[in-house]
């Protein structure tokens, strides 16, 4: 799937403040959760019909 949606490193610098602190277990990877979680509003998609580059769609929905 070719058309996915990736946020730049511009607005992921810019959205960094708001991210939570890690506590002990190590954060999976930002950039790749929150273009998943824009992807599945914008295209209006069930959480379980994620693409699976963004990862599980279980922690789409839980951030």
């Amino acid at each position: 799937m070719s058309d996915l949606f990736w946020l730049t490193d511009e607005q992921i610098e810019r959205l960094r403040p708001f991210f939570p602190k890690s506590h002990g277990r190590p954060r999976v990877d930002d950039r790749r959760v929150l273009s998943g979680i824009v992807f599945v509003n914008r295209n209006g998609l069930r959480w379980r019909d994620a693409p699976s580059e963004y990862g599980p769609y279980k922690t789409l929905y839980n951030r």
